[in-house]
């Protein structure tokens, strides 16, 4: 089971690479054109820099991943539904679970359930997407086949805390 986790981490960190260029003080991520406000994560969660993602964490002891993204250009007003379809390119034998609407920042979010495969390795995903002042934001939670409950909690707090701010 740890080999599983160490393979899902490491691929995760592989197809990803580094990322720079953002700042992320007091759970407020900062770049160019965005400000953002997210949940604060217990201390199991580790920081990561990739490339795809604002922000990034992993698990050590378990293998799992949750992962922040903003994009602030056109994205010719496509569907939350659309926008999900992105996050899961790289995944294979893809298997949706659930999909339901809720409310992030006081705006509509789509919260998505999937199982798939990443380069073989079965893993569940939990996805949520939303648009706010012409950008988009996306959470991803990636947790090894049949262990989603163990760190949910963890996703629904970063989310909860979600809030755009005015970029200074």
């Amino acid at each position: 089971m740890r080999s599983n986790r160490v393979i899902l981490l490491s691929l995760l960190l592989v197809a990803l690479g580094c990322h720079r260029g953002v700042r992320f003080e007091e759970q407020v991520l900062s770049k160019p054109g965005v400000r953002y406000r997210v949940g604060a994560l217990p201390p199991a969660w580790s920081q990561v820099k990739l490339s795809e993602n604002d922000l990034a964490w992993f698990t050590e002891d378990t293998g799992h991943a949750l992962s922040v993204n903003s994009t602030c250009r056109e994205h010719d007003d496509a569907s939350l539904e659309v926008l999900t379809r992105h996050l899961l390119e790289g995944f294979t034998e893809r298997v949706p679970l659930m999909q339901r609407a809720e409310v992030v920042d006081e705006r509509e979010a789509l919260r998505s359930h999937y199982q798939a495969k990443l380069d073989g390795v079965p893993v569940e995903l939990l996805l949520v997407v939303l648009k706010k002042d012409r950008c988009v934001y996306d959470f991803t939670y990636v947790a090894p086949l049949g262990h989603l409950q163990d760190r949910v909690e963890d996703l629904d707090a970063l989310v909860g805390g979600f809030h755009v701010e005015n970029p200074s």
